[in-house]
């Protein structure tokens, strides 16, 4: 079963819970604080980065034969 952050329209907390998908969507999630159901879902975004062995293509290769300042380090 997912996590989800959710924020309590009835008093403003927000809590994160494990629950199934039909759970959420069908409103069976209450708020531990007042037992409201009248959640919003809040997003946050997510950052990854992706490590590469092999040196970012020049941008202009077609251009300078990529012999230009984009290939140094």
């Amino acid at each position: 079963m997912p996590f989800y952050d959710l924020h309590c329209s009835g008093c403003g907390k927000d809590f994160n819970v494990q629950a199934s998908m039909t759970d959420k969507t069908e409103k069976r999630v209450s708020c531990p604080e007042c037992g409201s159901n009248q959640m919003e879902t809040i997003f946050k975004p997510v950052n990854f980065h992706v490590k590469s062995s092999d040196p970012p293509a020049c941008p202009n290769s077609h251009i300078c034969g990529s012999g230009c300042h984009h290939m140094q380090k």
